[in-house]
């Protein structure tokens, strides 16, 4: 095993790991803000290190690319769904800690 699949390895823990540690808060946090925030924030950089782990063993730049391109999309999308889950649930008044929003 060389260094750099060692290395390649760690990445790719870490990533696992924060991508647990987000589910956990997805399942875990009280309202729809604080699990997206968990789910938005520590899931994209879960990714990015599973990524940067794969694209360290990938063959060639041209698949280590494909793969920093589809973390590029996810954390556009992700941004974007955030966003539209946050407005959708202020719109139905759910405020935080699971009280209702007064207007």
């Amino acid at each position: 095993m060389t260094l750099l699949n060692v290395i390649s390895a760690l990445f790719l823990l870490a990533g696992a790991g924060f991508c647990l540690a987000g589910t956990v808060g997805v399942l875990r946090f009280p309202d729809v803000y604080c699990r997206l925030h968990a789910l938005t924030k520590v899931d994209n950089l879960g990714l990015g290190l599973v990524v940067v782990g794969l694209a360290l063993e990938a063959g060639s730049w041209a698949t280590a690319l494909k793969l920093f391109l589809v973390w590029f999309f996810v954390l556009i999308s992700s941004a974007f769904t955030c966003q539209l889950i946050a407005r959708a649930a202020l719109r139905r008044g759910v405020g935080a800690w699971g009280g209702s929003r007064e207007s």
